[in-house]
């Protein structure tokens, strides 16, 4: 029997839909759609109301659990796997021990339906190191940055802020890992955190910005040290590396290494920017953004 042809899918987003049913909704479209329509934060904006109510009403018809019919192996797997967390998740409730408190914590902010999570956060921050293990050991999992698992995918985003407030230099790598794992909104929520910790951060990345041979490393590192592109250190390394050719033929690199030339304020080293700038050994995509930089000065 052909299932596409006797059950009417009608792209794999039906089956994420499915999947999320089973997931996070105990296996009922009505409490998913109730859900949906609030428009809570949990919501996926690929899931339309309107199709989560006709696989509804497609079920209803057949008398049978799309799921059942509709999940492959590894699918269903991955479903029970996240029901197995909202379980142990909601078991360290269970329990008031003092050693329980601070997964407890971790837990409610996984859960919590706040969209910011402010008051988890807050309660976390306030821990400040005796949180930090369990606030790594969350944005490394790499489950809770799927939206098929329990906090939806956004509870590493929240550790990340939760990092930030607390500022520990324990938590440079675990930052610095993140850079380029999620959205540019992601990646400004670790370059905030890393800007907090300051000057143990900002040595970490200039370190690995001159780490040889050229790496997606260095990339991160140029990337990170935008939120340090006032500190003179910065910018005049910055202007260090860019003399180089061979730093200039990578054109993710040498774009944000020109990014962080901003901060430059001696006049020598501005009119040696300049001088790149108007090279024509210098791409002509990174001599529009260096033209940019050079505006911002004039301004």
């Amino acid at each position: 029997m052909n299932m596409d042809e006797e059950y009417p899918l009608k792209d794999a987003v039906d089956l994420q839909i499915i999947m999320h049913r089973e997931a996070h909704f105990g296996g009922q479209f009505d409490v998913m759609l109730d859900y949906y329509k609030q428009g809570r934060k949990g919501v996926q904006p690929e899931f339309e109301p309107n199709r989560i109510q006709e696989l509804s009403d497609i079920e209803k018809g057949l008398q049978e659990n799309l799921a059942t019919l509709f999940l492959s192996g590894s699918d269903a797997e991955k479903v029970a796997r996240s029901r197995e967390m909202y379980k142990e998740l909601r078991s360290l409730y269970e329990s008031n021990r003092p050693e329980m408190r601070i997964p407890r914590l971790i837990a409610d902010l996984i859960l919590s339906e706040d969209p910011e999570a402010i008051a988890e956060i807050a309660a976390l921050s306030k821990e400040r190191i005796s949180a930090l293990s369990a606030l790594i050991q969350l944005i490394r999992s790499e489950d809770l940055h799927d939206p098929l698992f329990p906090g939806y995918g956004f509870a590493p985003n929240l550790a990340i802020k939760c990092l930030g407030d607390i500022g520990d230099k324990r938590a440079i790598i675990t930052l610095f890992e993140s850079i380029g794992t999620g959205d540019f909104f992601d990646d400004n929520l670790a370059l905030d955190a890393l800007k907090v910790i300051g000057e143990p951060a900002k040595a970490f990345l200039l370190k690995v910005l001159h780490g040889k041979p050229l790496t997606e490393d260095n990339e991160k590192a140029a990337i990170a040290l935008l939120a340090f592109k006032d500190d003179p250190e910065v910018s005049s390394t910055s202007l260090k590396l860019l003399q180089d050719s061979t730093v200039r033929k990578d054109p993710v690199l040498s774009t944000y290494l020109a990014l962080a030339c901003e901060g430059l304020k001696e006049e020598a080293e501005r009119a040696a920017y300049r001088s790149l700038a108007s090279d024509s050994a210098t791409s002509k995509t990174l001599r529009l953004d260096m033209e940019t930089v050079v505006k911002q000065w004039k301004d």
